[in-house]
This record gives C-alpha cells, sequence and structure tokens, in this order.
C-alpha cells in the first residue's frame, strides 16, 4: 500500500512540476542604454544627481553578470561627446570602456556621425566594439544567438528578418517610431527621450536610454520554443553610489582626466592685457562685501575641484572659477590664482572698468547669470530667492 501511494505522488509530481528553464520556456535579458551623450560619471556637484557612470556599469555586470544570463547588452547610440578635442576624448575613453565592459552591439546614431569616420572607425576596431550603422563601411545587422533563441539586432527599419527575433535600434523620434516602424519585436531609442517604462505600440516594444546614462535599463522578454515573445517585465538599475566600481574602468576614466588636464594646458594661454581684477582689488574698497563672500561656498568652490581630480578639467573649472574662457579669465591655479573661486567678477562682471570710473554701475546679478551653471542637471534644487539669500551681502 506504501508504495502504491509513493508510486501515484511521483506520478503526480512529475505531471504537475514546473517546466525547467530549458524547456517551452524561456527567458532573455537585453541589458541596454542610449544617449549617454558623452557622461563618463556623474559631476559630483550635488548628492542628488550622484548617479550613473561607465565604473559603476562595469562593477555591477561582473557582479552580476551570472544572474542576468543570458543576456544582450547593447548601446543604442548617441554616446559620443561633442566634435571637441575633449568631446573625441570622452568619446575614445567610453568606447574602450565599452570594450572592457563586453558590449554585443553598439549603434553609431546622429552624434557620432557628426565625428570623423576614420577617427570612429579606429577606436572601435582597436577596442573590439561591434558596431551596427546603415552605411556601406560598418555591419547593417548582427545576428547572433542566446540559448538557442535567433536574434538579428539591426539600425535599418526594412531589416527585419522572419524567424528571428528582431531588435531595431533608432534615434527617430517616438511619435515616428510609434507611427511608422512596424515588425520589429524590440525598439531601442536612443532620442534622448525618456520613457518610465516600455510602450507597446503594433506589437512592438519601445524603451529608450536613459539619458546620459544614469540607469541602466533592464527587459526580460519571456519567449515561447520558436522564439516569440510571450510576456515581458521591465525595470531600471539606478547605478548609484551604493555600486562598487570596476577599477579597470576607473583606470580609464584616470587616464581621461590626465588627458584632458594636458589637453588643457596645451590649449590655454595667459592675456597680456586682462579686465579682471580678483576679489583682493575689490576687497580694497568693499571690504565688508569681501568678508560676507568668503563665509560662502562660492569662496571655496575650486578647493572642491582640487579635492575631486577635476581642478583642470574645463568642463568643471568654468563653474568653479572667475572669468574661464574669458579674455583675461581665469586660466589655472598656477599662473592665475586670483581669479579662482567663484568671485565677485563672476557675478557682476570684469571690474576694470568699475576701477576706472567708481561711478559706472556694475552687472546687476540676475537669475540669468546664475543659471549658466545652476542649470537641472548640476543643481537640482536650484530656487533663485531661496539660493539668494545665501550669498547675499
Amino acid at each position: 500500500m506504501k508504495i502504491r501511494v509513493l508510486l501515484i505522488n511521483l506520478l503526480l509530481l512529475t505531471l504537475f512540476s514546473p517546466l525547467p528553464a530549458n524547456g517551452k520556456e524561456r527567458v532573455l535579458n537585453i541589458l541596454y542604454t542610449g544617449s549617454l551623450q558623452g557622461e563618463l560619471e556623474p559631476c559630483g556637484c550635488s548628492p542628488k544627481i550622484d548617479i550613473g557612470g561607465v565604473a559603476r556599469l562595469s562593477g555591477y555586470l561582473k557582479e552580476n553578470r551570472k544572474g542576468l544570463s543570458p543576456y544582450l547588452l547593447i548601446d543604442a547610440g548617441n554616446f559620443s561627446g561633442d566634435d571637441t578635442p575633449q568631446g573625441r576624448l570622452k568619446t575614445e575613453t567610453l568606447l574602450r570602456a565599452y570594450g572592457i565592459i563586453g558590449y554585443d552591439a553598439v549603434a553609431f546614431r546622429e552624434r557620432e556621425a557628426a565625428l570623423p569616420e576614420d577617427f570612429l572607425s579606429q577606436v572601435s576596431k582597436q577596442n573590439k566594439i561591434r558596431v551596427i550603422i546603415d552605411s556601406p563601411h560598418y555591419t547593417k545587422s548582427l545576428l547572433t544567438s542566446r540559448d538557442k533563441v535567433n536574434i538579428n539586432i539591426g539600425t535599418n527599419t526594412d531589416g527585419h528578418e522572419k524567424g528571428r527575433l528582431n531588435i531595431l535600434l533608432s534615434d527617430a523620434p517616438l511619435s515616428d517610431v510609434e507611427k511608422g516602424i512596424k515588425e520589429w519585436d524590440v525598439i531601442i531609442l536612443s532620442s534622448g527621450e525618456e520613457l518610465e517604462g516600455p510602450l507597446k505600440s503594433n506589437g512592438t516594444i519601445i524603451v529608450s536610454g536613459s539619458l546620459k546614462g544614469k540607469k541602466l535599463g533592464i527587459l526580460t522578454l519571456q519567449l515561447d520554443k520558436s522564439g516569440n515573445i510571450r510576456n515581458y517585465r521591465h525595470r531600471w538599475l539606478p547605478l548609484g553610489s551604493d555600486i562598487k566600481e570596476d577599477p579597470v574602468v576607473r583606470g580609464i576614466l584616470n587616464d581621461y582626466d590626465s588627458r584632458v588636464a594636458r589637453l588643457f594646458q596645451e590649449d590655454t594661454a595667459l592675456a597680456a592685457e586682462t579686465d579682471y581684477l580678483g576679489a583682493q582689488k575689490c576687497a580694497e574698497c568693499h571690504q565688508p562685501y569681501a568678508e560676507s563672500w568668503k563665509k560662502t561656498r562660492h569662496a571655496a568652490a575650486f578647493a572642491h575641484l582640487e579635492q575631486t581630480g577635476k581642478s583642470l578639467d574645463p568642463e568643471c573649472v568654468g563653474c568653479h572659477s572667475t572669468g574661464f574662457g574669458e579674455t583675461g579669465g581665469f586660466h589655472n591655479i598656477k599662473s592665475t590664482p586670483g581669479l579662482a573661486d567663484v568671485q565677485c567678477e563672476e557675478c557682476h562682471g570684469a571690474g576694470r572698468g568699475h576701477l576706472a570710473d567708481p561711478e559706472k554701475p556694475l552687472r546687476p546679478v540676475k537669475e540669468s547669470v546664475c543659471l549658466k551653471c545652476h542649470t537641472k542637471d548640476r543643481s537640482p534644487d536650484f530656487n533663485y530667492p531661496v539660493y539668494l539669500e545665501k550669498i547675499k551681502h
């Protein structure tokens, strides 16, 4: 009797147990980024915006690779910096990082098209990047597979293939994508438009990369035995300071900082004459105002850059010094130490004309003056009346 009951239980267990992972249903994770726009890491101006960075992305993947498998890692394009000397260094650094991280596919879109083709070609080949672009010089689509699922990743809207899971990488506006693009299973956008989660249109799942790489998108597809999508779910992974950085990629970022510093030192020259006087000169007539200024965070702005290793990065120096980029303004801490920090003349304008004629008014400090540096990206809590009280004198 006991043997009979045991056999019945075993039979029921066999009939009603869930299918194994390699049975009829399979799971594929699509990890995606897009529209990084040259952002290597958060600037650190505020804890609220300390999110993102390729060193954190690489660190997360190293720690969680097994749990995420099988997966595809894709960048939908518009990752590069501007077509400037520093912007090209950013692009080169990102592609070096992508090579280490192990991207399966990287699209070249509008921002990449603005850069010299020979530069992009050389850097991508050096780092073994699998580039996808609708161009005769590159691959228009990438055929690959995961867990016996055949996959086609492309950038040409007419490049879908029957019998495969089709993933389109596009930087077209969402409105155009929803209206005109069909027969793709998944579309990943890099247009800069941010979506809270996936959209479903004409049977296609549409997602969009997190602007400037603050979050990693994870789209989980449940597939049947033919590779068709049965269901899906989605989550964002914020790349916050709680994620341990990959030291290898951090080394690449440190190398970028060093190269930018050399570029900065080579690319600027001191002006023979200057209209900037420095706070010390202003204090000769405006001592109470100068003492008040010394108690503000503006007076220690450059020291913050030195602490974070960004004191030779032009993109940072401009908001932590006086007159940077203007004739006779801040050059570097060795040659123009008297113009470090956010001093009187950064807000009120160069003072030589006022020194020659004290009756000549200085520039009034309006909100537009502050918004040059207190942008939404760098200073998310900025409120003009509230912040004005902090520097009032």
